[in-house]
């Protein structure tokens, strides 16, 4: 396991990784399960991922932070980062629940992954966690909230762009190439007559979807 902190306090990590079906057969040991250190991850995650975006995507309104929080902590990344610090191979499990694939089961891999955030929290404090889940899910921050799943770019600009001003915003096709069953567009976004942005592709509407996101980003600062 490659979690990249190292634990004063070994029984936390120790106790991050027993889940419930392994502290069931070890009562007698004094073996504690993971839920209790999984309740207070889960808030520390959503905590820690909810300040990083709030600052950092600081014109977004609160139903887009609301999402972009949502596509990031969900049981499926989380399942997934756990299994690249390889916590699923690391997880104490009862028999039956290893017999039956718990190992590799999605809830059970996630709801480690705050366990051991919990686990950092207590032993080394705040900005251990909060480096243990930047470190983990910047990257994954980065490339969710530049699709056009998540947000509505055009959207999103068009509500920058009012705040200050009533002139219309205006998407202009500035090339095309490929085949007739392949098309690429190129389309810029204006306003004022001045080029906020441009983006790329297959349809008008998606380039017009990152030209947008690239005005954003700009506005933003982040690009």
């Amino acid at each position: 396991m490659n979690i990249n902190y190292t634990f004063s306090n070994e029984r936390l990590i120790s106790t991050a990784l027993s889940h419930s079906s392994y502290a069931n057969e070890h009562k007698n040991e004094g073996v504690e399960c993971n839920e209790r250190l999984e309740f207070l991850g889960d808030a520390i995650l959503g905590f820690v991922v909810g300040e990083y975006i709030y600052k950092k995507f600081s014109l977004w309104p609160e139903g887009k932070l609301t999402k972009l929080r949502a596509s990031v902590v969900c049981e499926t990344m989380l399942s997934k980062k756990g299994r690249e610090m390889g916590i699923n191979n690391a997880l104490k499990l009862g028999k039956g629940e290893e017999h039956t694939g718990g190992r590799e089961r999605n809830s059970i891999i996630a709801d480690a992954v705050e366990s051991v955030i919990g686990a950092v929290y207590l032993d080394g404090g705040m900005e251990p966690a909060r480096k243990f889940v930047l470190d983990m899910l910047t990257k994954e921050i980065e490339e969710i909230s530049s699709t056009v799943h998540v947000l509505d770019a055009k959207t999103t600009l068009q509500e920058i762009i009012q705040r200050t001003s009533q002139e219309p915003i205006e998407y202009r096709i500035i090339g095309e190439s490929g085949p007739a069953h392949c098309k690429s567009f190129s389309v810029e976004v204006c306003h004022r007559n001045k080029v906020l942005g441009r983006g790329e592709g297959h349809s008008k509407k998606e380039a017009e979807q990152k030209a947008a996101m690239e005005a954003i980003n700009l506005i933003n600062g982040n690009a």
